[in-house]
């Protein structure tokens, strides 16, 4: 029997990519898609999609979909506690693996590892280590579309919010910055591509400016704020 898993999916093209492998390998059933919502915006956390947009991909994708609702600042506790819980609730669906699109953050990796490891699963990793490069490419020439939903300012320029990644999105790209955003230099939503059923329809709206504080240093006061540009996408 195939190992049942979950898919964390973020809404963008990193997950896409990688859902599509453990499609592709065919040695895993997924049982559903889980995706951290803000519970105040109905947003997707860090990217910005609105719900109805996250709904209408696992529609495509044909996939059940678990919202986990966070408050608007969860503390580290809050976030551990409802991870562990909705974790749990899947887990009794028989569920051992839970699969994500990360590719080289070491220390995210670590965590999820240690978190899952609690409570007797196993974290999957389709894309670990692979060159970004390569993957942007190789996520284009499958033939996914995916548009930038919020970039951080201190790598990108408020312009390149709104835009559908391209050949000429990754020739724009300051030298700094990583093709697949991985360092959180960008986010996307992935609308059409060979795992998708239809492709999802939506308008641009407008970009709007949002500030976050830095995170404390030991001892120290919190130092500056980063700045990002979010691209509202709006269901047709």
């Amino acid at each position: 029997m195939k190992p049942k898993a979950v898919f964390n999916w973020s809404s963008g093209k990193d997950s896409a990519l990688a859902l599509y492998k453990v499609l592709q390998g065919n040695q895993t059933e997924i049982m559903t898609l889980l995706t951290s919502i803000n519970e105040e915006f109905q947003r997707i956390s860090m990217h910005g999609v609105h719900v109805s947009l996250l709904e209408q991909q696992a529609e495509s994708l044909g996939l059940p979909l678990i919202k986990m609702e966070l408050p608007k600042e969860p503390s580290m506790d809050e976030y551990r506690e409802l991870m562990n819980k909705t974790m749990s609730e899947i887990k009794a669906m028989g569920v051992t693996q839970s699969i994500f699109g990360d590719i080289f953050l070491e220390d995210l990796r670590k965590y999820r590892e240690e978190q899952l490891q609690s409570i007797g699963m196993e974290a999957v990793f389709p894309l670990w280590n692979k060159n970004t490069t390569e993957l942007i490419h190789e996520f284009l020439d499958l033939g996914f579309k995916t548009v930038v939903t919020c970039v951080n300012e201190t790598y990108l320029d408020k312009s390149f919010a709104g835009r559908i990644i391209d050949r000429d999105f990754i020739r724009d790209l300051p030298e700094n910055v990583d093709p697949c955003g991985e360092n959180g230099e960008f986010h996307t939503f992935t609308f059409d591509g060979p795992i998708f059923n239809a492709p999802v329809h939506f308008e641009i709206g407008e970009t709007v400016k949002k500030t976050y504080p830095k995170p404390k240093t030991d001892g120290e006061d919190q130092e500056g704020e980063y700045i990002f540009w979010f691209c509202d996408l709006k269901l047709k």
